[in-house]
């Protein structure tokens, strides 16, 4: 009989919410451990994982600037955390990335808890904000469903150890598994390039255990591991699932999202990489063909943004657009604000700078209002996505839709005159709107087509006469109308879609 060598391992907590509701606060109250790296207002500014004790029980926290590093995760297939956090201020309720927020723990089908924050405050009110949530079929307990929801405030720690009590429960219930005898596992969370040190991760293990001299490589880079840190920068001998640890020394920054195993060897490492490109490959040569020799119009970008990490989930996000009727083409992504060489850039292609977080130099943005180049500027992943939709939308050419609307009977003809006629009749079939095409039928058979120049009823100009009703067409066109022909009227509606 095979060994069962899987053993309970911490769980994984991703922690999610609007800007500024509090997320990063929140993390800080849990650990009494100060964030370093802030933007203003207390905004995390590099994705990162911490891990606390409670209760002699581990916990792991995922801490992402606006869900970019679990949108990219959720994206390549990888099912990261084990329960969510949704944080949201009591007082200013449900708002745009709080929607994106539960969408995403919708499809990642993981448990979740909702954490009223800021409940200190005068205006908080947390009746309100649960009734919101409700119309995001989004039901908490106290509403009949099954989502818990707790009142906190990172600011005086109320609620906190009812938070972590209710994480460790769930833990127990879930009893989330791992096989420490397997190769190590997991998910790039953040990289950079530290001057000391060279291309450095930070990586989240779900299986198996690390140690130095292990091999560990990603699809596009990889590392022969001569130490291990933990999350606080401290050096450890072996690293177990569920760790959030920082390993240096990646022949090159490995994206963030992406899978890394352990291999024995070199020659491992090396045939796993060709394997993976060759893959990628593969991949661009069917989409290719599928494209074949179409001329379809391309959406081009220049991406700036503030941390490889929003960089690489932003890539990921605009690829899993439809590119169906309009294509979208990164010609520059990179890291920093935006200067000279990426408006020249976007000015001799015709593209679209989106700057997110970062800002625009001086010179930069003298050059693009001269030359009329559109910079984009973003703070927030959903409206980032909702923007370029729009823009595509644009691009698309629409396609015409025939919308039929009634059938007129002819009662009688008035006058012709070269190929206009007057007649009159009634509406036996729907309605009929002023400016609507028409097809004339005799004996069931389209015998010519034209168009409505001016509608009457009772001697009067009218926009729509319904059925049963009797009236006058002015009617413009290539076929002579007789008694008892039937008018068939029809609207032609453009309609734009990616």
């Amino acid at each position: 009989m095979k060994q069962d060598n899987k053993t309970t391992r911490p769980p994984i907590v991703v922690v999610l919410g609007h800007i500024d509701h509090g997320k990063s606060s929140l993390l800080e109250a849990i650990r009494d451990f100060k964030i370093i790296a802030k933007e203003s207002g207390g905004i995390t500014q590099h994705i990162a994982a911490y891990q606390i004790e409670e209760q002699d029980k581990k916990i792991t926290f995922l801490d992402t600037p606006g869900h970019e590093a679990f949108l990219e995760m959720r994206f390549r297939g990888a099912k990261v955390a084990d329960i969510a956090i949704l944080v949201i201020d009591a007082a200013e309720g449900v708002k745009p990335q709080t929607k994106e927020a539960i969408s995403h723990i919708k499809k990642a089908e993981i448990p979740v808890i909702v954490a009223l924050n800021k409940i200190d405050r005068p205006e908080a009110d947390p009746e309100k904000v649960k009734r919101e949530l409700a119309k995001e079929d989004f039901l908490v307990e106290s509403l009949g469903g099954k989502i818990p929801c707790l009142e906190i405030s990172a600011k005086t720690k109320k609620g906190i150890s009812q938070l972590l009590e209710l994480i460790n429960l769930m833990a127990e219930i879930e009893d989330f598994k791992a096989d420490i005898n397997q190769p190590g596992q997991g998910i790039v969370i953040e990289s950079h390039l530290n001057s000391l040190r060279g291309f450095t991760a930070t990586l989240l293990l779900i299986n198996g255990c690390l140690k130095n001299g292990d091999v560990i490589s990603t699809s596009s880079a990889f590392v022969k591991i001569k130490n291990i840190d933990n999350f606080k920068g401290k050096s450890i001998e072996q690293a177990f699932p569920s760790d959030p640890i920082i390993i240096f020394g990646f022949n090159k920054p490995p994206a963030t999202g992406e899978e890394f195993n352990a291999f024995s060897d070199l020659k491992q490492v090396e045939n796993h990489i060709n394997h993976s490109k060759s893959q990628i490959k593969k991949k661009e040569v069917n989409q290719v063909q599928e494209n074949g020799n179409n001329q379809q119009k391309t959406l081009k970008l220049v991406l700036k943004t503030d941390v490889l990490g929003s960089k690489e989930a932003i890539e990921g996000i605009l690829n899993f657009l439809p590119q169906d009727k309009i294509g979208l083409k990164i010609l520059k992504s990179e890291v920093g604000n935006i200067n000279e060489s990426d408006v020249k850039t976007a000015f001799a292609s015709q593209a679209t700078i989106l700057s997110f977080r970062v800002k625009i130099d001086p010179v930069a943005r003298k050059i693009a209002d001269r030359d009329k180049v559109r910079i984009i500027e973003f703070e927030v992943i959903y409206d980032l996505v909702e923007r370029i939709k729009l823009i595509m939308e644009k691009i698309v050419e629409p396609s015409e839709i025939r919308k039929d609307i009634g059938k007129l009977k002819v009662l009688a003809k008035f006058l012709t005159e070269k190929n206009r006629q007057i007649i009159g009749g009634k509406v036996i079939e729907g309605e009929v709107r002023k400016g609507a095409l028409i097809e004339v039928l005799r004996d069931d058979q389209k015998i010519g087509q034209g168009r409505m120049i001016n509608l009457q009823r009772n001697k009067k100009p009218a926009n729509l006469i319904p059925k049963q009703e009797e009236c006058g067409i002015l009617f413009e066109g290539n076929v002579n109308i007789e008694e008892h022909d039937i008018l068939l009227f029809y609207l032609i509606e453009k309609v734009k879609s990616i």
